[in-house]
């Protein structure tokens, strides 16, 4: 069967979906990467949405430094012009009247103005030609008397106090008229556009980030959608081969690998059959021959061995026939499947209806699945166990699965299947399942059967997209855990 083989596929495109590592990581390992998303979605936008978030910064800061820079220019320019204007009205008033125009006048916050014999710049240094030259420019620019220009500009700048002073020396008294200011430290935040732009900026790169995320993941869940339906049925739909050169490509190849699939199963299921169906003529002849033969006790055994050829031949056509059928995916009520199993088993063996139990309470839970296939399989599992033990018990129920490798699937369902017989050698729990296999020791051939019940069930319950595995119990028994997607 290639059930095992798809299973692998499927596992490993969930896990590209998921972008789960191949390997089992340690303990220690997954603590550290505990806040790393599990999901190709989430990895791949939180990756986008860092990046862009850092070139938005690098962005902003270049766009804050220049902000700044602009500030401080404007509050030195207009800093500068308020020097000028208090200059120009000091030197029209008469040189008595001086001081009291000082104490009049309004200036700005953090300007102080007042008059000395020699200049008085505060202490301030360095000595700053840069704003000596700008306060000597906007003297001759404006219409002002040349007569009233200042004999002499002295002034100083620290920038990193931010402090500055200027020095005039007044034409007709030769006093000095000194003026120190102390500039406020810009802040690009106090600005309404910063915070707004900023929000707008965030908000569209996360939008766009989601949308784009979104849009380049759907082409692997699609695929990892197709690789779950062709886990359950070989002959489902190819996927379109549309859309990016890459996503095309792995479209393509991922049709021809189910093509390929579908054909090798195809090919084996007609061989078997075939097979099977042409070794019917000669058991018949066999069969017809054997009555000739004189010894009653040698005709016997020759008829035993004969009816089991056929009995094996039989199964094994009901084997390829459950391989080849194409019965359809539909929603059924567990639940009640469950129930009617359960009486059916009662009514078939009334002396055993003590030992035919369902575990209450039982959820009601619906799923999609082949109803009939899947009655058959149940129902194999429950004879088995009551052919084997005397005794059958079901328990239904949901599992939450606590490390979740798919976020669409984080539970499935599971259905117990237990008796109280001799179970099975360990090492002989997988062996079971594959064709033909009968164990000797727990299930010989006085019980019946050829070996190929289980391999049945297991190809069914795959087929539904789901798993099958055997355990021991403790003391002795055997438990059957089939689990199906939720």
């Amino acid at each position: 069967m290639m059930d095992d083989s798809l299973n692998s596929l499927k596992l490993f495109i969930e896990g590209v979906m998921s972008s789960q590592y191949p390997s089992v990581m340690s303990k220690k390992t997954s603590k550290k990467w505990r806040l790393w998303p599990s999901s190709l979605a989430a990895r791949t936008g939180l990756l986008l949405i860092v990046g862009i978030g850092l070139v938005e910064a690098c962005g902003l800061m270049i766009h804050t430094l220049d902000r700044l820079d602009f500030d401080r220019l404007t509050q030195e320019q207009e800093a500068a012009n308020r020097a000028t204007a208090i200059y120009r009205d000091i030197s029209e008033v008469d040189s008595v009247d001086r001081i009291d125009e000082i104490n009049d006048l309004d200036p700005m916050h953090g300007f102080t103005i007042f008059l000395s014999n020699q200049p008085d710049l505060q202490k301030i240094s360095p000595r700053s030609q840069k704003l000596e030259q700008t306060v000597s420019h906007l003297l001759t620019t404006v219409l002002f008397p040349p007569e009233l220009r200042p004999k002499e500009i002295i002034a100083a700048s620290d920038r990193d106090t931010h402090r500055s002073a200027i020095a005039f020396q007044l034409p007709d008294d030769n006093k000095w008229l000194n003026i120190s200011y102390t500039l406020s430290s810009p802040n690009p935040f106090t600005s309404a556009t910063f915070p707004i732009a900023f929000f707008v900026m965030a908000t569209a790169t996360g939008l766009l980030t989601f949308w784009g995320v979104r849009r380049l993941i759907a082409p692997v869940g699609t695929l990892a959608a197709a690789a779950e339906r062709l886990g359950q049925d070989v002959n489902a739909p190819p996927l379109p081969e549309t859309g990016p050169l890459e996503v095309a490509r792995a479209a393509r190849a991922f049709n021809n690998m189910a093509h390929r699939i579908n054909r090798f199963v195809n090919d084996r299921t007609q061989l078997l059959l075939a097979i099977g169906h042409d070794l019917r003529t000669p058991i018949t002849r066999l069969k017809l021959r054997s009555e000739f033969i004189e010894d009653p006790t040698l005709q016997k055994k020759f008829i035993a061995d004969l009816d089991e050829l056929e009995s094996m031949i039989k199964a094994t056509l009901d084997f390829g026939k459950d391989s080849a059928r194409h019965e359809p995916i539909v929603s059924i009520d567990l639940t009640k499947l469950l129930h009617a199993l359960i009486h059916e088993l009662q009514e078939t063996h009334p002396d055993k209806k003590e030992n035919i139990l369902l575990c209450e309470p039982t959820p009601h839970i619906t799923t999609k699945a082949r109803p009939i296939s899947l009655k058959r399989a149940l129902q194999n599992l429950m004879e088995n166990a009551l052919h084997y033990a005397g005794n059958v018990s079901v328990t239904l129920k949901i599992e939450q699965l606590s490390s979740i490798k798919d976020p669409h699937h984080d539970k499935r369902i599971v259905i117990l299947i237990e008796d109280d017989g001799p179970g099975i050698n360990e090492e002989a729990l997988d062996h079971v399942f594959e064709p033909f296999v009968r164990m000797e020791t727990s299930r010989n051939r006085a019980t019946g059967g050829t070996g190929l019940g289980l391999s049945i069930t297991r190809n069914i319950i795959h087929g539904q997209g789901g798993d099958i595995t055997l355990n021991n119990r403790q003391p002795n028994g055997l438990c059957a855990k089939v689990t199906l997607i939720a």
